[in-house]
């Protein structure tokens, strides 16, 4: 590798999302969008932020970027949000998005006004809008 080029370190993307098929299609977009990408699933809120804890404890590798369904059962993605919140105390270095069929309008403008939450995307996710979103942000 030439002196001037650094390889840079891969881009985490959490997904979490209970939807076997939506977490598949989602993966795939991120690495179509970026082969830089470790992009880590959970099927679950409940292991994500248990996971997410831990690495705050242990100075782990945190992700970059989470994609957050919103309606999951258990631990919803309002609930996920709430106690992510009270973790990072408001400063995390991590970007939330929600990424949600939004069938419910009160969803969307939540999702709009939710200090943490960076942006939202429907489901399901398609490289052009992750290109349109995130390359001025994380290339």
């Amino acid at each position: 590798m030439d002196s001037k080029q650094v390889a840079k370190a891969p881009l985490v993307v959490w997904v979490i999302d209970d939807d076997f098929v939506s977490l598949f299609a989602t993966r795939y977009g991120i690495e179509q969008w970026n082969g830089n990408c470790h992009v880590v699933d959970f099927d679950n809120a409940e292991t994500a932020l248990g996971i997410y804890s831990d690495s705050l404890d242990n100075e782990e590798e945190k992700p970059d970027i989470i994609l957050l369904d919103l309606i999951m059962p258990g631990m919803d993605g309002w609930t996920f949000l709430a106690n992510f919140d009270k973790m990072t105390k408001g400063k995390s270095s991590t970007d939330v998005y929600i990424l949600s069929a939004f069938t419910n309008s009160k969803d969307r403008k939540k999702a709009k006004e939710h200090p943490s939450v960076k942006g939202h995307f429907d489901k399901p996710l398609s490289k052009p809008l992750l290109e349109e979103t995130f390359n001025a942000n994380y290339l």
